[in-house]
């Protein structure tokens, strides 16, 4: 049975303790320069060293990103890039670019080396290869079926791990390598500025017919011919498992704590089943169904069981969102709980509270309190403290959230 890792987006100091809480056993993140997320907070220099100790006294490995494409005039800054992630205790860097693999060699000879997906491997001949320069994992092209992934895991080191994306948006793009962005608005995918044209309603317009715009589609919304599905493999943990992939990578630096928190939780338990079943594995609906709980596109499985057929979406860009967080629980007294809020609810609300490695527990509050004790109707103000009475225990950080109507 192969021993998987659980790998976590963290965005910034809050998505990262959203990983940490629910189950990741590693996280990757960004600095302010040579990351694919320009969007995100990111982590300063000191709260890289924050973040590091954090996660390693909780077991909890730090990946830190470098894996832009980089011009002439980012080379000069590299080197404390890595001195940085060097004194900060990272426990691997990973990287695109060839030079910049070599430079880090250099600056940093000790240093765990993953090669992002970026960098485009279909074959085992270039993993080798790249194990060769030093690379202790690759990140394979998300284009990639199943057997393809099993034939280089046979034909390879068994000292490479081998990483593979199985949740989250996909780019049209092959591997991420996208020149839209670039040149429609001037902001370049492959440093981390991406503005998603992929994402955008498109229609043709004839030369002689200015100003006329005409539907790909008979839509009068136009088409929406570069959208990908988002990806979701929670319910084949056992075949990324046999095909040889060790780590399972989540995509999502920029999206919320709450989606780091429910995403993570949901593959911390699915590879926790698998554990338990390897070789009959079959996912709880409960566990699959949480992965519809947080803001998302229509999934599909991409290339894993081969060119896919229903892996673009047509007719609009937008999530579906069926809930929202109304409030995180910060500790329980004497069959009290306390929280606080994050967006507005009412007493009599019907609610989730889901805890770490748990099965969502539902409850009706049928009645809130307010600092001092007092009963209110609802928690309508931002960052409110209020509480309720419960004979169940739920621990630091449990999320509350409410099925949007």
């Amino acid at each position: 049975m192969n021993k998987l890792e659980v790998l976590a987006p963290a965005g910034d100091e809050e998505r990262l303790a959203a990983a940490l809480n629910f189950g990741a056993d590693a996280v990757y993140l960004g600095r302010e320069q040579f990351g694919m997320r320009a969007s995100p907070q990111n982590f300063s220099f000191e709260q890289l060293c924050n973040a590091v100790e954090l996660a390693h006294s909780k077991g909890v490995k730090v990946y830190l990103t470098c894996n832009t494409l980089p011009r002439n005039d980012e080379i000069k800054f590299f080197e404390r890039f890595v001195r940085e992630a060097v004194e900060a205790k990272v426990d691997a860097l990973i990287v695109a670019d060839i030079g910049l693999l070599m430079l880090i060699k250099r600056y940093a000879p000790d240093m765990e080396i993953h090669i992002s997906t970026q960098t485009g491997i279909v074959n085992y001949v270039t993993a080798r290869e790249l194990h060769e320069l030093g690379a202790k994992r690759v990140v394979l092209a998300r284009e990639l079926s199943l057997d393809e992934i099993a034939e280089i895991r046979a034909k390879t080191s068994p000292d490479l791990d081998i990483e593979c994306f199985v949740h989250g948006a996909m780019c049209v793009s092959f591997s991420g390598r996208c020149l839209l962005s670039q040149y429609l608005v001037g902001r370049d995918a492959n440093r981390g500025e991406c503005a998603q044209p992929c994402r955008w309603g498109y229609h043709l317009m004839e030369e002689k017919r200015p100003g006329e715009f005409f539907p790909i589609f008979e839509d009068e919304k136009g088409t929406y011919i570069l959208n990908a599905k988002d990806m979701c493999m929670i319910e084949y943990i056992d075949k990324l498992a046999e095909a040889g992939v060790y780590s399972l990578k989540i995509e999502g630096r920029a999206k919320s704590a709450y989606y780091v928190t429910v995403v993570t939780n949901a593959y911390r338990m699915a590879v926790d089943e698998y554990y338990k079943h390897p070789y009959v594995f079959k996912l709880p609906d409960w566990i699959r169904d949480e992965v519809y709980k947080v803001s998302h596109r229509k999934y599909c499985t991409g290339f894993f069981f081969g060119r896919p057929e229903e892996s673009q979406y047509y007719e609009n860009s937008g999530y579906i969102r069926n809930y929202d967080v109304v409030a995180v629980v910060d500790r329980c007294e004497n069959g009290t709980v306390y929280c606080t809020q994050r967006n507005r609810f009412f007493a009599g609300d019907k609610v989730e509270l889901l805890s770490p490695s748990s099965k969502p527990v539902e409850l009706t509050l049928t009645e809130l309190f307010d600092e001092e004790g007092q009963p209110i109707e609802t928690a309508n103000h931002a960052m409110m403290r209020f509480s309720f009475k419960s004979d169940l225990e739920f621990p630091s950080g449990t999320v509350i959230r409410k099925e949007t109507e």
